[in-house]
């Protein structure tokens, strides 16, 4: 493997944060003497990072219990090198994972049909929200199950993206999940068949007394187009008010939320990113087009950067009320810069602020009325109480 100057001290992390994380049986430290191409371990502290892989390519091909392959060792220094930076944000794609993120983006992929977030807490995959008639949805799974296992392998410590990519897979192929659930003593196990699926990011329907109601599962590459669509759509209906249902979005691209922000906000700012050297970048709207009738806006826990930039916005504006409760804090940007032979790295690279300069990362933005999520009542028959609660304020904002 050429050109590894630079990865040795995120391989070595990688491993470190796995051996921190998981439990494990060791037998004892041995000084390892020598290796295939005759470095001794005396003479690594005078090692280049690219002898000192070297070295520990040996270590691996002269006692690692199990075969593994070049290829391999060389995506786990790459994806270390990332792990290193202790951002569960920036990660390394290889060029299939890469293709696979592009195509779900774009409208069609192969999986289950949930949508996956980073829960802070436990380190786990947390689902942020079920899809209607997916996999998903038909074995069970629930909005903020904790993914512990999928198949064999756990999951606890893993990247987002590693973590997706072992739940998504070919078309009829099963993946068996470990699920962590409150209120539940034991795991509960799942056998998910994965389908291919059409990415439909919004579902919209009209509600009593002339009130529109749009969901926004995901800010993707189709979204802009099935908003414009349902607004257009509920305008055609005779709407005079507005609800729009952010609850389990974990976000998406800042360019397709900005473009949404841009059929309902006042002329002005919609959101602006400050990199580590303080350079500012603006997204503004021209207010051509902003909503008409009095608007609602559902969040939870699990609505996250995209989601937060529109609910940002609303708020500080004034032109909507936020319903629920708190949202995620997801206040950073993301860029994925793809490389010369298909792969890609991720990174963190800004912090967004709302058009008032708050910054909510990690500390999230607070409704304007708190109403707590009672799963109970939805399993038992399927009341929806904070959109029974949005309907009522919308209600007496149409009243007035």
């Amino acid at each position: 493997m050429e050109n590894k100057r630079v990865f040795a001290g995120g391989l070595i992390a990688g491993a470190v944060l796995t051996l921190a994380v998981g439990g494990c049986a060791f037998v004892g430290v041995t000084l390892y003497q020598g290796t295939k191409n005759g470095s001794s371990l005396e003479e690594v502290g005078n090692k280049t990072t690219m002898e000192k892989v070297n070295v520990l390519e040996g270590m691996i091909d002269d006692y690692y219990l199990e075969d593994v392959s070049a290829e391999d060792l060389e995506q786990g220094v790459y994806k270390g090198l990332l792990d290193a930076l202790g951002d569960p944000y920036s990660v390394y794609y290889t060029a299939d994972e890469l293709e696979t993120l592009q195509e779900k983006t774009q409208g069609i992929y192969y999986g289950i049909g949930a949508r996956v977030s980073l829960d802070t807490e436990t380190q786990l995959p947390k689902i942020a929200s079920v899809i209607s008639g997916t996999p998903a949805e038909e074995a069970g799974l629930m909005a903020n199950d904790l993914l512990y296992k999928a198949d064999d392998t756990e999951l606890q410590g893993m990247d987002l993206s590693s973590a997706v990519a072992l739940i998504r897979g070919e078309e009829g192929t099963t993946v068996h999940l470990t699920v962590i659930r409150s209120g539940e003593s034991n795991y509960l196990e799942f056998d998910v068949v994965r389908r291919k699926l059409a990415n439909e990011t919004v579902t919209s329907k009209m509600l009593d007394d002339s009130m529109a109601y749009i969901q926004i599962q995901e800010f993707d590459d189709v979204t802009l187009d099935q908003f414009t669509e349902a607004l257009d759509n509920a305008r055609s209906e005779g709407m005079e008010g507005l609800i729009i249902d952010l609850r389990g979005n974990p976000g998406g691209n800042l360019s397709t939320v900005c473009d949404i922000c841009r059929e309902l906000l006042p002329k002005g700012l919609i959101v602006y990113t400050e990199d580590k050297y303080g350079n500012r970048e603006e997204y503004s709207c021209d207010g051509t087009n902003p909503l008409e009738v009095p608007l609602v806006v559902l969040v939870d826990g699990n609505s996250a950067s995209a989601s937060e930039i529109m609910s940002g916005a609303v708020k500080d504006y004034g032109i909507g009320t936020l319903v629920g409760t708190t949202t995620y804090g997801k206040g950073i940007v993301q860029r994925i810069m793809q490389l010369t032979d298909n792969s890609a790295v991720k990174l963190t690279v800004s912090k967004y602020y709302t058009p008032k300069g708050n910054n909510i990362h990690k500390i999230g933005i607070e409704p304007d009325v708190e109403v707590e999520f009672d799963a109970q009542a939805y399993v038992e028959d399927g009341t929806d109480n904070q959109l029974n609660k949005a309907m009522e304020v919308l209600q007496e904002k149409m009243a007035e």
